[in-house]
C-alpha cells in the first residue's frame, strides 16, 4: 500500500496540501484538504517531497527581488463554490481480499452530509428488523459531514432503516417545527448498488434525505375570506397543499404528560379526550402524507386508550391492518398501523 493514514500529500490536479484520513481500499483513500474531506484515486494525489524531486525545472530558477511590507497587495480572496443541493445519506464500501484474491465489502462507513447552508440538530436512528441498533442525537453545520457509525456487510440482510429527524440550530417562524427522513433498503437492491458502483468506479452509495427544509403552514390571505379566517379555518393552493402541510411523524407517543405540562388534576375522561384528539391529528396527518405505516404508543395500563384507538381503526378505510404485538422498544405498549391507499 502506497499511502498511511497520516501522510501529507498533494493533489495532482490543484496542488493543494491535505492529508490522508483514511484508506478506503486498494485505490481509493479518504482526505482532508482546507477542512473538506473526500475520496480520491491514489493516481490523484502524490507525496509533497516526491513531487518537488521529480519535477523538471524548465528554466533557471531567478533570484526575486525584494518586496517590502509596504508593496504587497492585499490578496483577493477566492471563495470555493458550493453546490447546496440537500441533506444526504452516504456509505463508503470498505473492500477487504479474499482468498481467491476478489475485492469484496467487509463493511460500510456511514456519514450524514449536509450540502446546505443551514445548520440542523438531528436524531439518528439505526434498526434492524424493527429493533433500535443504534441512536445518536448531535448537530451538523452548512456543508459539513458528519460520522455515524460502521455498519457491517453481512447486517444488511436484516433490512436495515436509517431514520432521521432535523430541526433547525436557529428556528424560524417561516419554517416547519421538524421534519423526517428514512432511508431503507433491501439486501438485493444493496447487491445491485456495489455492482453498479464497482462498474461506474463510485465511491459511495448516496442517498438524498431531504432536498429542502419544509415550510410551516401557508395561510393564503389573497381572497377575502375573513370570515373563513376568524372562524379558525386554514385556506391552502389546492395544487400544493400538500406541501403546505405540518410534517408528519412514524412514531407517536400519547402519554398525557409527552402531550402537555397541565396534565395534573384532570379527569380520566378529560385525559383521554385530548389523547385521542392528539391521535386523530397525527393519523390525518400520516394519511396525508401518504405513510406506509405509524406506531402509535399509548401505553399499557388498564387498556381503555388502546381499545378507543382500536375501534376507531376498525371504521377507517385507509387502515390495511393493524398489529398489538410485543415489540423490545414498547412492550405491548404499542400498536403499529399499515396503511393502503387507492
Amino acid at each position: 500500500m502506497k499511502y498511511e493514514v497520516g501522510d501529507d500529500i498533494i493533489v495532482a490536479h490543484s496542488n493543494d496540501p491535505g492529508k490522508v484520513i483514511e484508506i478506503l481500499n486498494d485505490k481509493m483513500v479518504l482526505i482532508e484538504v482546507k477542512g473538506v474531506k473526500f475520496p480520491a484515486y491514489m493516481d490523484q494525489i502524490d507525496f509533497p517531497y516526491f513531487k518537488r524531486f521529480t519535477e523538471k525545472k524548465l528554466f533557471p530558477e531567478q533570484r526575486k527581488p525584494k518586496v517590502y511590507v509596504d508593496q504587497v497587495q492585499k490578496e483577493k480572496r477566492r471563495d470555493e463554490v458550493k453546490v447546496a443541493d440537500g441533506i444526504w445519506i452516504m456509505l463508503f464500501p470498505k473492500f477487504e481480499t479474499d482468498l481467491f484474491g476478489d475485492d469484496i465489502v467487509d463493511r460500510f462507513k456511514v456519514y450524514l452530509v449536509n450540502r446546505t447552508d443551514i445548520g440542523y440538530e438531528f436524531t439518528y436512528k439505526l434498526s434492524f428488523l424493527g429493533k433500535t441498533d443504534f441512536d445518536i442525537t448531535s448537530d451538523i453545520q452548512p456543508f459539513k459531514d458528519f460520522y455515524l457509525h460502521d455498519i457491517p456487510f453481512e447486517s444488511l440482510n436484516d433490512n436495515p432503516s436509517f431514520d432521521f429527524e432535523f430541526k433547525l440550530l436557529q428556528p424560524s417562524k417561516y419554517k416547519a417545527e421538524f421534519c423526517e427522513a428514512h432511508y431503507k433498503i433491501k439486501a438485493k437492491q444493496m447487491f445491485q448498488k456495489i455492482e453498479e458502483l464497482k462498474e461506474k468506479n463510485l465511491p459511495s452509495i448516496n442517498h438524498r434525505l431531504l432536498e429542502k427544509y419544509p415550510d410551516k403552514v401557508y395561510v393564503d390571505d389573497s381572497l377575502d375570506l375573513s370570515k373563513l379566517s376568524s372562524a379558525g379555518f386554514k385556506v391552502y393552493d389546492a395544487g400544493k397543499a400538500r406541501q403546505h402541510l405540518d410534517p408528519a411523524r412514524s412514531v407517536i407517543d400519547l402519554h398525557i404528560e409527552k402531550i402537555t405540562d397541565n396534565w395534573k388534576g384532570l379527569s380520566n375522561f378529560e385525559i383521554i379526550t385530548i389523547q385521542l384528539k392528539e391521535f386523530e391529528k397525527w393519523y390525518d396527518l400520516a394519511v396525508a402524507h401518504r405513510q406506509p405505516d405509524l406506531i402509535v404508543i399509548h401505553g399499557v395500563g388498564k387498556g381503555k386508550l388502546k381499545d378507543e384507538i382500536h375501534d376507531i381503526l376498525k371504521t377507517k378505510k385507509e387502515v390495511r391492518f393493524f398489529v398489538n404485538q410485543y415489540d423490545q422498544r414498547f412492550g405491548y405498549g404499542a400498536t403499529e398501523i399499515f396503511f393502503q391507499y387507492a
